[in-house]
Formats: C-alpha cells, sequence, structure tokens
C-alpha cells in the first residue's frame, strides 16, 4: 500500500483549507492509498522575519479539527521551531 501525505505547507484561512481538503477527496477515496492530510499551523522556517507562519497553535488545531470531521481524514502535523 502507498502511503500518502499531502495538504498545504502551512495552514492559511479557513476557505483555502477546505478548498484543497475536498481536491483531495479522489486520493483519499483510493483504497490503494493510506492517505493522510498533512499542514503546518506554525512554520518557522521561512525565508524571511515578517513572511506569514501559519495560524499558530490554537487556531491551527481548531482548523485540523474541522478537516476532520468534515472529511473524516487521519490529520499530521509536523512543528518547525
Amino acid at each position: 500500500m502507498l502511503t500518502v501525505m499531502t495538504g498545504p505547507c502551512v495552514l492559511e484561512d479557513m476557505d483555502t483549507v477546505l478548498k484543497i481538503a475536498e481536491k483531495l477527496i479522489p486520493l483519499s477515496a483510493d483504497k490503494r492509498v493510506d492517505f493522510y492530510f498533512k499542514a503546518s499551523f506554525d512554520t518557522a522556517n521561512r525565508t524571511g522575519l515578517s513572511s506569514f507562519r501559519g495560524p499558530g497553535h490554537d487556531e491551527g488545531l481548531k482548523l485540523f479539527e474541522k478537516i476532520k470531521k468534515a472529511f473524516g481524514y487521519t490529520v499530521v502535523i509536523d512543528i518547525h521551531a
């Protein structure tokens, strides 16, 4: 079985995250794929100090919860420090 972890690099606004999650439905439904929705809520490895890092811990967890409830995805996060 192929394992796929995919999603946006960093969580942005809810509309964008939901659009991405919706586009992944066919891949997540493929029984040959072990599917995980992956994104960061705080990406500290940006090239510019003023670059958008993500919504932060609390808002990020809320976004992941909505994705899990809406699509049934197993979610994976990475933490950059």
